[in-house]
């Protein structure tokens, strides 16, 4: 590691005003962001810990029976407090990394930084939620712009996303056993005016929607429906855990499981 200062401010505004320093660089449950401080791959000057933001916790239902969770919730608060709501989004928050990742880990950390084989990214995606930041509220369609690229700007923050709860979801995730992140994971959401599939850990460009099962599975939602689809693996990632082929057809599978288990 090496010096840096550490700013804890007590609420949005001075967040940002903090964020405002030269180099400065915020954090939330730091579960990406220390090891990257350990290893010298980022070096900012200044960290500005969201953790103490009273605003950014909890979760709850708005106006429009949407499920809002602030942005420093923690993905075991996810967890167990979503269950009765959105079982699928509780699910999938359940099975991120380990005990000490849940408890550390927060929603909003995860959607900005937008790793490729982050679980949260697929349920935005899928629900068609809506990201809210200090500035502005952004739609999933527009915030992932690939490979732990969003929408954000310098010095924006995501202090609570807003989840419409669709008719029945389901998350299907291939673990890759010594990180716990998916090699391939699928969020399906399906709602009254179609199906929604969102699909984690596979691509180069990170998380996406398979358009053509989304079709498919909205005119017959049944598994056989995206029978023969298929995903190309050009675009996939290949490394040591898989081909880009191996994750393409692990693409077909995970939806095919998703949907079965909502049959």
């Amino acid at each position: 590691m090496y010096n840096f200062d550490v700013e804890k401010p007590t609420s949005i505004a001075d967040a940002v005003a903090a964020l405002g320093r030269e180099e400065a660089q915020p954090m939330s449950g730091g579960q990406t962001l220390i090891p990257t401080l350990k290893a010298r791959l980022a070096m900012p000057s200044v960290l500005v810990s969201l953790r103490g933001i009273d605003e950014m916790q909890g979760i709850c239902t708005d106006d429009q029976g949407r499920l809002c969770i602030g942005g420093g919730t923690l993905h075991a608060v996810v967890a167990k407090e979503a269950a009765a709501q959105y079982p699928a989004l509780a699910g999938l928050a359940a099975r991120i990394g380990d005990p000490a990742v849940r408890n550390r880990g927060t929603i909003g950390g995860s959607v900005a930084n937008n790793d490729p084989s982050a679980c949260y990214p697929s349920a935005v995606l899928a629900s068609g939620a809506t990201v809210v930041t200090n500035a502005r509220e952004i739609a999933a369609d527009d915030f992932f712009e690939g490979m732990f690229a969003t929408a954000l700007e310098e010095g924006e923050i995501v202090t609570e996303v807003k989840f419409p709860i669709p008719e029945k979801a389901h998350y299907e995730k291939f673990i890759q056993p010594a990180s716990r992140f998916p090699l391939v994971a699928v969020f399906v959401a399906k709602f009254g005016d179609g199906v929604r599939v969102a699909v984690t850990g596979a691509s180069e460009d990170g998380v996406f929607r398979w358009t053509d099962a989304e079709a498919a599975l909205s005119s017959n939602f049944d598994a056989g429906a995206i029978e023969g689809l298929t995903v190309d693996g050009s675009g996939m990632i290949s490394d040591l855990h898989g081909s880009g082929d191996y994750r393409a057809h692990l693409v077909g599978v995970m939806t095919k499981r998703a949907v079965a288990a909502l049959s």
